[in-house]
């Protein structure tokens, strides 16, 4: 698997070998509990019954009801939310941006130190 580095920070090349390694050290301090974490995203949807006379046949759609969508291999998997548990998913799934936000930004720094030949 081949990782495609964006460009984090264009400042990277003036840090110092110390900045760069206290603030890869800052950063991987800050992730997040990596047990609390999906990866996916969240979607609100609005259903129809299908029972004839609903008011949801003329148009009214039943919901908003929250999914979780999830790449499972090539495939995209819906998994409903239940309302009750609506919060701390939506909060797993922000805490997994974060999570890859920050290892993004430790593999930039890490991608500066190796061209300077210093990785650790």
């Amino acid at each position: 698997m081949v990782t495609t580095h964006k460009t984090i920070s264009d400042d990277l090349g003036e840090l110092s070998l110390r900045q760069l390694r206290d603030r890869r050290r800052r950063i991987a301090r800050q992730i997040p509990d990596l047990q609390t974490v999906i990866a996916g995203s969240l979607q609100d949807q609005r259903r129809r019954c299908g029972k004839e006379g609903c008011r949801c046949a003329r148009g009214e759609l039943h919901g908003p009801y929250r999914y979780l969508s999830l790449r499972v291999g090539r495939r995209t998997r819906m998994l409903y939310v239940p309302a009750e548990l609506a919060d701390q998913v939506s909060q797993a799934v922000t805490t997994s941006s974060e999570v890859q936000g920050a290892l993004a930004e430790i593999s930039a720094i890490n991608v500066e130190l190796l061209e300077r030949g210093r990785l650790s």
